[in-house]
């Protein structure tokens, strides 16, 4: 773990927020090999990070980076999105640089644009070979945390008409990781007239966006 990023988890393990930085804090998006489009909704974080400085106070760079999964600049952000349709290839140092990171403090999100469900489990067990991704409870902290969510995840997108899920992988009784299906609240992020939703569409999937936002920042 780099000198930064433990400052920072430092901090948060004594209990301050994400605004006690004087300097604002960058997040990234996740670039993969494998050919799934890992570039797609590219207004989707900028648009929630305003979001989330403007309505609960967060310090977070408008400029959001991009960071490989293998590379160890990875440790420099503290939340890391990942997105995509399509395949999804972690090599060895790959799965064992992710693993390394999560385990140091970082947050992966993992936002299912359609597609990627099957790869996203098989390449997250070679991450954590003895952990599974589990259904997280609607009473869950993540889904209450800024904004009200008693039915889990907002529906932004359909796709085989099923209920939205959200799963976790939990290290030590800690979410490392949370994964949004049958959701697609990435889309929600984006300019509206990428997809052109309501503005009350957007607004959940941009107050979910939030809490996920801020649960990663207030673990111990």
């Amino acid at each position: 773990m780099n000198n930064w990023l433990k400052s920072i988890l430092l901090l948060l393990i004594a209990g301050l927020s994400i605004t006690t930085f004087s300097q604002p804090l960058k997040i990234a998006v996740l670039k993969y090999n494998g050919g799934g489009d890992w570039y797609s909704n590219p207004t989707s974080l900028p648009n929630l990070v305003k979001f989330c400085n403007k309505e609960i106070g967060t310090n977070i760079n408008s400029e959001t980076a991009t960071v490989k999964v293998g590379s160890h600049d990875i440790f420099s952000y503290p939340f890391v999105h990942m997105t995509g349709h399509g395949n999804v290839i972690f090599d060895k140092q790959e799965s064992e640089n992710l693993r390394k990171y999560l385990m140091a403090g970082g947050f992966l999100h993992i936002d299912d644009n359609y597609g990627m469900d099957e790869y996203v489990r098989r390449e997250m067990k070679k991450v954590f070979p003895n952990k599974e991704f589990v259904e997280l409870p609607f009473d869950y902290p993540i889904y209450h945390i800024a904004y009200a969510f008693n039915e889990g995840l907002p529906k932004i997108h359909e796709h085989d008409n099923k209920s939205p899920q959200g799963f976790g992988i939990i290290v030590d009784n800690k979410l490392v990781c949370f994964y949004t299906y049958e959701c697609d609240i990435g889309d929600g992020w984006e300019d509206r007239s990428v997809h052109n939703d309501s503005e009350e569409t957007r607004l959940k999937a941009l107050q979910m966006g939030a809490n996920i936002i801020s649960y990663a920042f207030s673990q111990p």
